[in-house]
């Protein structure tokens, strides 16, 4: 059977054994795209869920922080902007100064952006009005975070000074992605400190799921203790929908909860969970990785975003949900050797040093989480450099979890098979000879799954 395949930025040509059961990665919706995305988004901010109206609810003299994604999302739909703007004209009816308003970039443990990365999704006009009134969290500023105290359960909750100080904080939130986003996760995540983001990013803690979903159980409870301790009124929330990664299909406003219910049913009525997709689970899961990662936007792959974090990571969950226990999984993809230290500082040593000796994630983060988290050469770089927050990069090895899963790890087409060979996983030429090397461990009539993955791109 002829078919073809994701391989980095291209698709190639693939020979796959007759009895191969083709499946979607559970991406698509049948949404469709709005047709005035301002009139949507306009829409949505007279007539807001659980809230007044942004030109009732805000006062003249006000100070307002306008809280937004980092560019990491994957969303190449035109939202940013005209959400911005849209939000500081109905600020502007309440009476509200434009010197009074703040945009601030919620990139968490995310490097930072700079302004000319930021123009580029927020626009040229509004990043050169704002200037310095433009800038970028900081989840290790000490003197602007704000400690707000611990949930029921004793999960901290510190969040950027911003969202306390100001009269009101407003958050766009550019993409609700299955159970993933969304939610109380923009603030406690986005505008968290690494004190905060501990309880729920572990190897375990990360989840898309739709329902009993436990990191946002966690958020929740975060969320809980922000609306008590600075009112409940003081948080409004822009969810988007969207219908494909280029258009919009929905966007609501109002309260943090409400607009994540509506975001989460919509999500509910167009997706199946992922295990539903495929009616027995398979031997072999076999599937194409793009030359993509969230954090490689206005950056470039390596081996560890190409592998970990899209491979067996963002692209992974089709191991548990489509394979069985001790199935064999193969990846394909080019996997270039480069890296650039700058935006990924503690990529190269975490290549060189652990993982040759780790793939447990759990006894990762045991052994390396407190050394990564307090390093100061790191910091600094996080805090000043463009470099990611150290403790993301630990963050970056805990899809290895999906080896309890799966039993080995194939990958066809690497230009370096050392590379692969590097993490324990085992190099092929081509997709044609991985799949003979499961056959032969699994049996010539074991079941194989081929999870169609698309070719996507990242932000230059």
């Amino acid at each position: 059977m002829q078919d073809q395949i994701v391989f980095g930025d291209q698709m190639i040509p693939v020979k796959l054994p007759e009895n191969v059961q083709t499946a979607p990665p559970g991406l698509s919706t049948a949404l469709a795209p709005v047709d005035d995305i301002e009139g949507s988004i306009r829409s949505a901010l007279q007539q807001p869920l659980g809230r007044p109206a942004l030109r009732e609810l805000a006062k003249p003299n006000w100070k307002v922080t306008v809280a937004f994604d980092d560019p990491t999302v994957p969303c190449f739909a035109p939202v940013w902007e005209p959400a911005i703007k849209l939000v500081i004209d109905e600020l502007e009816v309440a009476g509200v100064k434009r010197s009074n308003i703040i945009l601030l970039c919620a990139n968490g443990l995310h490097r930072k952006f700079t302004r000319r990365e930021l123009a580029q999704i927020i626009g040229e006009d509004l990043a050169k009005e704002f200037g310095y009134r433009l800038i970028c969290h900081d989840a290790e500023d000490f003197e602007n975070l704000t400690h707000l105290g611990t949930t029921e359960s004793g999960y901290d909750v510190e969040i950027n000074k911003l969202v306390s100080d100001s009269d009101l904080t407003v958050y766009i939130n550019t993409v609700v992605w299955r159970g993933f986003n969304g939610g109380w996760k923009s603030v406690c995540v986005g505008l968290g400190s690494y004190r905060c983001i501990r309880w729920h990013h572990t190897p375990g803690g990360m989840s898309m799921s739709m329902e009993k979903n436990r990191m946002h159980e966690m958020l929740n409870e975060m969320g809980s203790v922000i609306e008590d301790k600075i009112g409940k009124e003081r948080i409004f929330k822009i969810e988007t929908a969207l219908a494909n990664p280029l258009e919009i299909h929905k966007v609501w406003a109002g309260g943090v909860s409400e607009t994540r219910q509506a975001a989460l049913a919509l999500m509910q009525s167009q997706l199946k969970p992922r295990r539903e997709i495929i009616k027995e689970k398979a031997d072999i899961v076999l599937y194409g990785i793009p030359n993509w990662s969230p954090y490689a936007a206005f950056s470039v792959m390596n081996p560890i975003l190409t592998l970990l974090s899209t491979g067996l990571g963002y692209f992974g969950g089709v191991i548990e949900a489509m394979g069985k226990p001790g199935c064999s999984v193969i990846l394909v993809s080019p996997c270039p050797d480069r890296w650039n230290h700058t935006h990924h500082p503690t990529h190269q040593e975490i290549w060189d040093r652990i993982l040759p000796e780790y793939k447990d994630p759990y006894e990762i983060a045991d052994i390396f989480e407190d050394d990564f988290a307090h390093r100061a050469d790191y910091i600094y770089k996080y805090r000043f450099c463009y470099g990611f927050h150290p403790m993301h990069g630990i963050m970056t090895t805990y899809p290895l979890k999906r080896l309890s899963h799966a039993s080995r790890v194939f990958v066809a087409g690497a230009e370096r098979p050392s590379l692969i060979r590097h993490l324990g996983f085992e190099p092929t030429k081509t997709v044609e000879a991985a799949i003979q090397k499961a056959l032969e461990i699994h049996g010539k009539d074991a079941s194989i799954v081929f999870v169609k993955y698309p070719i996507l791109t990242y932000r230059h």
